[in-house]
């Protein structure tokens, strides 16, 4: 482990393990200070969404309702052996979701 990195590690639904690094923890907060106090929630929603979807760019996305009829969205990548999350958020937009293409389940 590099000095002063931290690494959390979560299992998706295939059982890879998914990374959150502190450099995309930083990200997150920076682009989305709402979330702020809920990175395990963001883990979580990898480990136990209620669905994935297929992203723009090959890239999956957990979902999980939060609140009625609002989502936080963790959007991860996975290769070979495992995979790390590269952004999340919360939306309301249903419609935008449920035309993605749905990957599990």
């Amino acid at each position: 482990m590099i000095q002063g990195l931290t690494v959390l590690i979560t299992e998706a639904k295939n059982k890879k393990p998914i990374r959150l690094t502190d450099e995309r923890w930083a990200h997150i907060l920076e682009e989305h200070g709402e979330l702020a106090g809920l990175q395990d929630a963001i883990l979580d929603t990898v480990a136990t969404p209620d669905r994935i979807l297929a992203g723009g760019a090959g890239e999956c996305l957990a979902i999980r309702e939060v609140e009625s009829a609002k989502w936080l969205v963790v959007a991860y990548e996975e290769q070979d052996i495992d995979g790390f999350i590269i952004t999340a958020f919360v939306t309301r937009r249903a419609g935008s979701l449920n035309r993605r293409h749905q990957l599990w389940p």
